[in-house]
């Protein structure tokens, strides 16, 4: 009977408290309350799910309704809702965990009632507070910004205070005018939002636990959050702080500082987790970044620095220094995952980039740089160079083209593209008004974009037991390369080595030697599919000898030019071009009446007045070796002189006790003008400007010099000679000696490069000269009287080329006459031992004189010959010699005796 009681009492209860409605003192609350639904959100179960609080519908709420609600939002959500003026009934809701009143116009409330409360969003209720009674909550959220209601507990005023939050998490309190908080006894808060107050000093000793700070607009002069070591967020930008100093905080990751006006100075030190740092619009000269190695962003633009040093900041993606306008200096070459740069608007004089591979963006407009080089940036998808007025190199060959305004730079001078980019960037100059600017490739001498690379050796099978280690090398060895379309010639280095770059696609190569029926290649060719094939694809050759071919070649070069009164010097270059090694003599003939030997290195060993003779033995296939001469030349004064434009005759020979395959190359006979000044960097035939028609489809011999005339080492040199094929078969191309090492490419058809990489030529005059000698083949098409013109143009870094003079040769019979000898001129005596006099008809003019030995050698020349009428050759040998005369009628030629 007594639990019948019970049960009946503890019915009636609970039907009075459903019956029972709640008596709100402002209608907006409750109206809030009543058009809570599933849509709306104002409201929520313990299980976070949006509900309706007025369940029955009948416009009233009572306190079984209320405790169901444990989520409850009435902040004004826009400036048409009507405000609140207090929450009278909140007391009801006693389950509520959250309650967020935010944008009201509540003066004061007692959430004493609401023992299970711990989120309150009380911030932006503006009237005349009569404060807040928290007492007893277990608060982890409070939300108390644009409101003077929480001040006391804020500012520990009375006998209230947070330190009664022990729990709390949470702190956001912005936008009031209260000018000093108390965090005591916070030590498991994690968020704290003080920003735009009027703090001026802030104690963070007891927040143990902070992980997130935001004091943006505030007054503060300071910032210590050394105790704070659990911090992974700061904002303190907008304050006065004038120095930054932060170390040891091992789990900081994001630091912001923006628009601390007087902030000179920054030291973080071993924050190993911190990405990113943001100090813009500053007046910083210092910062210290030592030791940053997890850093990914850095913004320090709108400061005062003077100098930047990022190379220990091995993480950082993206850079922002722009509008320092005292910025010289940024190292940033630790930072290999850099994406993003902003350096515009510095007073940078350098950039350097090249271990920044992976840069994406890079923005550089309005500094000082001077050389830029973006080659090795092959993932560089954007580009700002605009208003760069100091910038004068520019290398860009990155297989990539950029928008046309990227680039504002209207004193460049050289810029460096992709081959098939050229014609692109010649328009951008053009749009961008930039004159006068060097274009081309040369700043290195692989592909700009995506490439692959075959490569191996070539060695000589001399024993014919197979190419090892220790065979010789094959030297020069030439390759075609082809994918199909186009077509390219390669010749290696003087080396056993080669490397090919080559772009994506079916790539076949073969080898060449110069006579092929001397030798055999294996194998005879490759054929490489990229990228399905890995790179560098590594292919060996091996050559081998093809019976017994004995062939020698001998060329002389004259590495000076020739001037009256001065030293002149040669290279005297043989090899043994075949497959057998021979021995036997080297002899060089010249005029000894007008020439001197001063030094020869190796020393002739038989010497006569004329001739030289050096002996050897074997010598290799493949074998080059070289004999270095000086000569003295005579003075304008001496007898017989030398003068400007006389040529000067030499005669040098090979042989053996062979049979020689191809005995035409065992002689070559060297014409040197004669020159007063001349151009260091200049081309000449050596065969002279004259030849002879049985040269008419053979090889004749090039020598292309060149001189550092600057103030500072050549790196790398280019000779680009654009090959006349009407005139010369391309493909018998050979180079024969050069001053460096070398390789030499060949394509467009005509286009020969002679590649000096890295060579650095010095700048002083003992040393600064270097040279490329070749041997090319005429068309058998050719016929006396033709002529043929070549010329080169030599690229020294990235300057503007040089072009050489013109050298133009004609093919000319000799002794071919322009006029009858004898109709015009008489010598007598003939023969003669003093003097031979001269005697011209009325009708002739004579304009210069010259007289050759049987060798073709000058031996006599009178360049102003219009009153002469003897000459005196009692110094001359006994024999056999030719007098030329240089007339308006042209020139003719006549024999006479020395006796």
């Amino acid at each position: 009977m007594k639990k019948f009681y019970f049960l009946v009492l503890v019915l009636c209860l609970c039907s009075s408290l459903r019956g029972q409605n709640i008596v709100f003192a402002n209608s907006t609350f409750k109206s809030r309350l009543i058009t809570a639904n599933a849509e709306n959100g104002f409201a929520k179960d313990k299980n976070g799910v949006n509900i309706i609080i007025d369940t029955n519908g009948d416009k009233e709420i009572d306190a079984s309704e209320a405790l169901q609600v444990y989520y409850l939002d009435v902040s004004t959500k826009n400036n048409n809702d009507t405000q609140m003026f207090n929450i009278i009934g909140i007391e009801y809701f006693k389950n509520l965990r959250s309650l967020n009143y935010r944008s009201n116009r509540v003066s004061g409330a007692d959430l004493r009632p609401l023992v299970y409360l711990e989120d309150l969003d009380c911030s932006y209720n503006t009237d005349f507070p009569t404060g807040i009674n928290l007492e007893g909550l277990n608060l982890k959220r409070l939300d108390a910004s644009g409101t003077g209601l929480m001040k006391p507990y804020l500012t520990g005023e009375g006998n209230v205070g947070l330190s009664q939050f022990p729990n709390l998490e949470i702190l956001i309190c912005n936008s009031t005018t209260i000018t000093a908080m108390n965090f005591s006894g916070l030590k498991k808060l994690k968020t704290l939002d003080i920003s735009q107050n009027m703090l001026q000093n802030i104690n963070l000793t007891d927040l143990v636990s902070l992980e997130k700070l935001d004091c943006v607009h505030n007054l503060l002069s300071e910032l210590d959050f050394s105790a704070c070591k659990n911090l992974i967020s700061v904002n303190a930008s907008q304050n006065k702080i004038s120095t930054l100093a932060i170390k040891d905080m091992p789990k900081l990751e994001d630091i912001v500082m923006d628009e601390n006006k007087l902030l000179k100075e920054a030291n973080l030190e071993n924050l190993p987790y911190l990405k990113k740092l943001t100090i813009n619009n500053c007046i910083l000269n210092v910062l210290n970044l030592s030791g940053l190695s997890a850093l990914e962003s850095l913004n320090c633009s709108d400061n005062k620095l003077l100098n930047l040093d990022l190379k220990k900041c091995s993480g950082l993606k993206n850079v922002s220094c722009n509008f320092n306008s005292l910025l010289t200096s940024l190292d940033i070459s630790g930072s290999e995952s850099l994406e993003t740069l902003n350096c515009s608007n510095t007073s940078l004089s350098a950039l350097d980039l090249k271990k920044n591979l992976h840069l994406q963006i890079l923005i550089a407009s309005t500094t000082k740089v001077e050389f830029l080089d973006l080659s090795p940036l092959k993932e560089l998808l954007d580009v700002s160079l605009t208003g760069n007025n100091s910038l004068l190199y520019l290398l860009l060959k990155n297989g990539k083209t950029y928008k046309t305004y990227f680039l504002s730079a209207p004193k460049l001078k050289y810029l460096c593209v992709d081959e098939e980019n050229i014609n692109y960037y010649k328009e951008i100059l053009t749009q961008s008004g930039i004159d006068n600017c060097e274009i081309n490739t040369y700043c290195n001498f692989v592909p700009g974009n995506s490439y692959y690379v075959i490569s191996g050796v070539h060695k000589y099978n001399f024993d014919n037991k197979g190419c090892i280690a220790n065979n010789s090398i094959f030297p020069n060895l030439k390759y075609t390369i082809t994918n199909g379309t186009n077509t390219g010639i390669f010749y290696s280095a003087n080396n056993s080595s080669y490397a090919i770059p080559v772009q994506a696609g079916v790539i076949s190569i073969r080898p060449f030697v110069e006579n092929p029926n001397y030798f055999t290649v294996s194998p005879e060719s490759v054929t490489v599919n990229f990228p399905t094939e890995e790179s560098p694809y590594t292919q060996d050759f091996c050559i081998s000898s093809n019976g017994n071919q004995p062939d020698l070649e001998v060329v002389l070069i004259p590495t000076e030019a020739a001037r009256p009164g001065f030293d002149a010097k040669y290279k005297l270059v043989y090899r043994n071009k075949g497959n057998i090694t021979q021995s036997g003599t080297v002899n060089l003939t010249f005029n000894d009446a007008v020439l001197h030997l001063k030094t020869s290195d190796p020393s002739s060993e038989n010497q006569t007045s004329n001739t030289l003779s050096w002996s050897f033995s074997n010598l290799a296939p493949f074998e080059t070796k070289e004999i270095m001469l000086t000569f003295k030349l005579n003075r304008p004064t001496d007898i017989p002189a030398v003068k400007n434009d006389d040529i000067l005759k030499y005669k040098t020979t090979i042989t053996s006790q062979d049979t020689e395959k191809t005995p035409q190359d065992n002689t070559f006979e060297l014409n040197q003008t004669v020159v007063g000044s001349y151009d260091p960097n200049d081309k000449t035939c050596l065969e002279g400007s004259v030849i002879t028609p049985r040269l008419i489809g053979e090889y004749v011999h090039y020598l292309i010099r060149f001189e550092n005339t600057g103030t500072y080492p050549a790196q790398n040199i280019v000779v680009k000679d654009m090959i006349d094929l009407s005139k010369f078969d391309i493909t018998s191309l050979i180079p024969t000696s050069s001053s460096h090492s070398f390789v030499t490419k060949i394509s467009e058809e005509n286009k020969v490069e002679f590649i000096f990489e890295n060579i650095n030529l010095p700048f002083d005059d003992a040393t600064n000269d270097g040279y490329i000698a070749f041997k090319i083949k005429t068309k058998p098409t050719l016929v006396t009287g033709d002529s043929f013109t070549n010329d080169a143009n030599i690229y020294f870094d990235y300057n503007f080329p040089i072009l050489t003079n013109k050298a133009i040769s004609t093919f000319k019979t000799l002794g071919t006459q322009d006029f009858e000898f004898s109709n015009y001129v008489t010598l007598f005596p003939n023969p003669t031992s003093e003097v031979l006099n001269i005697n011209a008809k009325h009708d002739i003019e004579i304009q210069s004189l010259s007289i050759y030995d049987i060798l073709g050698q000058l031996v006599i020349a009178i360049p102003n010959a219009k009153s002469v009428s003897n000459i005196d050759i009692s110094k001359l040998r006994t024999g056999n010699y030719f007098i030329k005369v240089k007339s308006d009628k042209g020139s003719s030629s006549m024999k006479f005796i020395k006796n």
